[in-house]
């Protein structure tokens, strides 16, 4: 089946939020690798794929992946993906994922906030394909 603006998958969007434990962050000033984020993309492709195709799909690649700001061990992140591509098998797909919440150690050990906005940390496309 070949996707066009009537698709009702296009358009569905999934979102997975995760406490990112300290215990990840092993770089300098508590930062996280990009690969925790890729992680947390491919889980919510795979509920993508459930949800709009009954299977929990492969992930085919990668279109574009951009690093926009760090990840930090304390943060809440919430990652979003969404159809934007229907083929017979395949599914276009884009991907956001945002903190939503940082430590403060300046305040204290244990202090942290909401933030105002959500930064925007990594954004990607790629394709998911799905049995036919």
């Amino acid at each position: 089946m070949t996707g066009s603006a009537a698709d009702p998958r296009l358009g569905v969007s999934v979102t997975h939020r995760r406490y990112v434990p300290y215990s990840h962050a092993h770089y300098g000033g508590n930062l996280v690798d990009g690969a925790y984020v890729l992680g947390m993309f491919g889980d919510v492709a795979t509920e993508l794929c459930i949800r709009t195709d009954g299977d929990e799909g492969l992930f085919a690649g990668y279109d574009d992946v951009a690093f926009r700001a760090p990840v930090m061990g304390g943060d809440i992140l919430e990652a979003t993906v969404t159809v934007t591509r229907v083929g017979r098998r395949s599914r276009g797909i884009e991907f956001e994922a945002r903190v939503v919440c940082r430590a403060t150690p300046s305040v204290s050990a244990s202090a942290a906030e909401v933030l105002a906005e959500p930064l925007v940390v990594t954004t990607a496309t790629g394709t998911v394909v799905v049995p036919g």
